[in-house]
C-alpha cells in the first residue's frame, strides 16, 4: 500500500466494528470508517491528530465551527469539549480518517531538546492541510500494524517520529504546550485528569487549583481559557456524556443514569441533559430501548 489512504482503507475495513472505530495494538492509534453521514456526536476530546483521508467532516468547539476534508488533519492540543459530526461519507465513498490521541511523555522528551514553545497559545483546536512528512510517518506506523515481528522493536521510535513532524510542522509551538511542564496547559491537564477520574464527585475549585498548582482565580481563568468551559461546566458535561452512552449502552433508565453520574436531582438532570442534547434523556433512553 503506496498511500496513507490505502493503508487506513485496508485497515478500517478488515478491523472496523459496528461503530466505525478499528482499534490497534499501538496505544491510541485507531483507523475509523463511516459508510453514511452521523448524527451530532458530542464529547471531551483529549489531545490528538486526525488525518482525514477521505470524505468530509465538521467539528464545533465553543462558537467556531471547523470543517475539514480530505488532505487536512485536525489538531485538538488540550482536553475539550466538542460536538463532531461526519458529513460526507456513502457505501461508495466511505470516510476514512486516522487517529492518534497524543502522548504528553513523548512530547516532553522532543521538547527537551527542541526547546520550550515561546509564548502560551490557548487555541486548542486547528485545522490545516497535512504536511508531506506527517503523512509519510503516519503511513510507516500504520504500515507496522502488518509486521509483528518488527512492531515491538520500531513501535516507539516511529510513534516518537510521528509527534516529532507534528511538532515541527505549522502548529508545532501549540503541541510543545503540552510538553512544557512549566506551562499552563499540562497544569490544567492534571485538573482535568482529575476530574476524568472523579466527575460524579463534588470537586470543589480550591482542590483542581491545588491539583494545578494554581491559586483559585488563575486557575479559573486559564481552565476557561484553554477548555471554553468553567471547571463546573466542564464536569456537568462528562457527567452528561457518560449518562448518555449509559443509556443507550446499557440500556439504564434515565433515573438511574442520573444518580450513577453524580446528579441528586433527576429534575435538573432532565433539564441540563435537553439544553445539551436537545431531547430528554427518557427519549433517548427509550430509542436506546428499541
Amino acid at each position: 500500500m503506496s498511500t496513507l489512504l490505502e493503508a487506513v482503507r485496508h485497515y478500517a475495513d478488515a478491523y472496523a466494528g459496528a461503530d466505525g472505530l478499528a482499534a490497534s495494538s499501538i496505544p491510541g492509534l485507531m483507523a475509523v470508517r463511516a459508510l453514511a453521514p452521523s448524527a451530532l456526536m458530542h464529547d471531551v476530546q483529549r489531545p490528538l491528530v486526525c488525518l482525514v483521508q477521505q470524505g468530509g467532516k465538521r467539528v464545533t468547539f465553543g462558537t467556531r465551527a471547523f470543517e475539514f476534508t480530505a488532505g487536512h488533519s485536525l489538531l485538538i492540543t488540550a482536553d475539550v469539549p466538542t460536538v463532531s459530526q461526519i458529513t460526507s461519507a456513502s457505501a461508495a465513498a466511505p470516510y476514512y480518517s486516522l487517529v492518534l490521541e497524543l502522548d504528553p511523555a513523548v512530547i516532553a522528551d522532543l521538547v527537551a531538546e527542541m526547546g520550550p514553545p515561546p509564548d502560551d497559545d490557548p487555541r486548542p483546536v486547528r485545522v490545516h492541510p497535512t504536511e508531506p512528512e506527517v503523512a509519510d510517518a503516519a503511513l510507516r506506523l500504520l504500515q507496522l500494524l502488518e509486521q509483528p515481528d518488527a512492531l515491538p522493536v520500531l513501535q516507539a521510535q516511529r510513534v516518537r517520529e510521528l509527534h516529532y513532524w507534528l511538532l515541527a510542522g505549522r502548529h508545532g509551538q501549540a503541541i510543545r504546550q503540552l510538553g512544557w511542564p512549566e506551562g499552563h496547559v499540562p497544569r490544567i491537564a492534571r485538573a482535568v485528569k482529575r476530574l476524568r477520574r472523579d466527575f460524579s464527585q463534588p470537586l470543589p475549585v480550591d482542590a483542581l487549583a491545588s491539583e494545578a498548582g494554581m491559586s483559585a482565580s488563575a486557575f479559573h481563568r486559564h481552565f476557561k481559557a484553554i477548555t471554553s468551559l468553567s471547571p463546573l461546566q466542564f464536569q456537568k458535561h462528562l457527567r452528561l456524556i457518560e449518562a448518555r452512552r449509559l443509556m443507550q449502552s446499557q440500556g439504564m433508565a434515565a433515573s438511574s443514569a442520573a444518580y450513577a453520574v453524580g446528579y441528586a436531582s433527576v429534575p435538573q438532570f432532565t433539564r441540563e441533559y435537553g439544553r445539551m442534547f436537545g431531547a430528554p434523556p427518557a427519549a433517548d433512553a427509550r430509542a436506546a430501548a428499541g
